[in-house]
């Protein structure tokens, strides 16, 4: 089982993440929360802190200020005596249509969900590789399973981090690093409000954020939550190319 003491935790005020760092915080594991929301963050450390009895610290985190990258990391390492985990929980998604006539709206969604990643999670590969020792996860989606019309823009920029830790998931394999992909399905979260309606797919976060506690318990690679994502986009990749460019998924 890995151990882990301190996790950093990127992009803490989202939905997933807000119930995912009460399950860490269960099995007493120190957190540091970041992000750019400092007012949420520090009530989400005041409510941990007491509830748990853990410490709790807050780091401003802009996900696309590629540049301060280094120093951010380098100040979590000065302020922790060691970083056990990473957990990147942020990203980005516009509308599709708006997003196929603004190239503005593409771009934020391919540096927010795959270049931000891409470049924090090199700098994180590459402390944990030294130390020979750590874990590193991250939300992608089961919409970079298979590019479908309504959403393939988004759905590539995840199919792209997919492809992104999968690779690192190789590459740090012998130092005994453990990578985990995250592809939830729809998620009742801030992301997808008025997007979904009663859908009987529709998972809660509280939901998601078990499996991912779980996940990273059993040093799982690949986590599709709810499970039957799993099922559902076999069936998808399955379909040959030219039916599936027929079809109005």
């Amino acid at each position: 089982m890995l151990v882990m003491r301190t996790v950093l935790v990127l992009g803490a005020t989202s939905t997933i993440a807000q119930k995912t760092v009460h399950r860490l915080a269960a099995r007493k594991m120190n957190l540091i929360l970041a992000g750019r929301q400092p007012d949420q963050l520090e009530t989400m450390k005041r409510d941990l802190e007491i509830r748990y009895q853990i410490k709790v610290s807050v780091k401003s985190f802009d996900a696309l200020d590629f540049d301060g990258h280094e120093m951010f990391f380098s100040n979590v390492l000065a302020e922790n005596d060691r970083i056990d985990g990473v957990l990147l929980m942020y990203g980005a998604m516009s509308d599709q249509r708006e997003a196929e006539q603004s190239f503005a709206k593409s771009r934020k969604m391919i540096d927010v969900n795959y270049t931000s990643a891409v470049s924090i999670l090199n700098i994180a590969a590459s402390y944990f590789e030294k130390k020979k020792h750590g874990f590193i996860g991250a939300v992608s989606s089961v919409a970079g399973d298979r590019g479908r019309q309504s959403n393939y823009i988004y759905g590539s920029t995840k199919a792209g981090l997919s492809a992104y830790l999968q690779g690192l998931r190789n590459r740090l394999h012998k130092s005994g690093v453990q990578v985990l992909t995250i592809k939830p399905g729809i998620v009742n979260s801030k992301m997808t409000y008025g997007t979904v309606e009663d859908s009987p797919l529709l998972a809660e976060p509280e939901k998601v954020a078990g499996d991912i506690d779980r996940a990273i318990l059993k040093r799982r690679n690949v986590l599709y939550t709810p499970w039957f994502w799993l099922v559902i986009m076999l069936a998808v990749k399955l379909i040959p190319e030219w039916l599936f460019k027929r079809t109005e998924l």
